[in-house]
């Protein structure tokens, strides 16, 4: 594989890409607010004319999240579409017509993020249950972290549920939450321990190739070749990227911050993108440092008229 390109910002790429399927937390905002020049980098991207799919891990549905980074500042006018897990997960306990979904039953048991229940709004076909045991299956859009923890709260949990071989789904199998910079348990992570209990587990988001696959069929008049993923998860963006051999760009200012905290030459970052590669089954095709445009391109337009 060839050695991964170190950008200083997204301005180095652009030219290279019509369509870009990009993540959200970690890599746009940290839950609360974007970070700094994101807004800038978008704006850059879309006067490009660049086609922008935000697709994300997510416990909430596509419109629940349109609402939600519009209040941060990030508008409709920066993106051509919303994907999230949770949106997927919907639209098949809806229609039941996938293999996972059918003879699942009705009686759910809802692991989510601060009371969200907007994946079951519309769905008449399901009933929550506040008994674990009582459950035909379980569906975890997100974590309480760090509020709840693994070993107080969902430990006990899902030994219950994996002694009475409860089916779950996983609709946001993000492994790990930034909050204000600080690295918590995500829905994913409680996923995978269920699974260390026995537990039997389905899961819909990255890095999964469907999601990738319907973000992709969004696009219009772009092939595969022209899209760059972009993203701040080995896990989750990169992989799933890799799955599809799309190209990718790791943002390093998210779930790998830590691990980037104290290079300081490009020769550390390549040192540390080749460990994190190793653990990870996966390396990006760009590194930048955070989510920005970096340096300004030429105006070959003007130029051009000018000429």
């Amino acid at each position: 594989m060839n050695e991964v390109k170190i950008c200083t910002g997204l301005s180095d790429i652009s030219d290279s890409y019509n369509g870009f399927i990009i993540d959200q937390w970690g890599t746009l905002h940290d839950g609360d607010r974007p970070f700094p020049d994101v807004i800038s980098a978008l704006q850059n991207l879309k006067s490009r004319g660049k086609q922008i799919i935000l697709l994300s891990n997510s416990g909430k549905r596509s419109d629940d999240d349109i609402k939600r980074i519009s209040a941060m500042g990030i508008d409709n006018t920066l993106f051509d579409h919303v994907i999230t897990s949770t949106e997927a997960t919907w639209k098949s306990l809806d229609d039941r017509s996938h293999d996972l979904f059918k003879d699942t039953g009705n009686k759910c048991f809802l692991m989510n993020r601060h009371g969200d229940k907007g994946i079951l709004e519309g769905l008449d076909n399901i009933h929550l249950v506040d008994d674990i045991a009582q459950a035909d299956f379980i569906l975890l859009t997100g974590s309480d972290a760090p509020e709840k923890t693994i070993q107080d709260y969902y430990d006990p949990l899902l030994k219950e549920a994996s002694r009475k071989q409860i089916k779950m789904f996983c609709a946001n199998p993000e492994k790990t939450i930034t909050i204000a910079g600080v690295n918590h348990e995500g829905s994913g992570g409680i996923a995978r321990r269920y699974e260390e209990f026995g537990g039997v587990v389905n899961y819909i988001g990255k890095p999964f190739p469907s999601v990738f696959q319907y973000a992709m069929s969004l696009f219009v008049d772009i092939y595969p070749s022209q899209i760059c993923v972009v993203g701040d998860s080995l896990a989750t963006d990169i992989r799933g990227a890799r799955y599809l051999d799309l190209d990718c760009a790791l943002i390093a200012s998210g779930v790998h911050k830590g691990s980037f905290s104290r290079v300081k030459s490009t020769s550390d970052i390549h040192k540390m993108l080749k460990i994190l590669g190793k653990n990870h089954g996966c390396d990006p095709t760009y590194f930048l440092p955070k989510f920005h445009w970096g340096k300004e391109l030429p105006d070959r337009k003007n130029k051009r008229k000018a000429k």
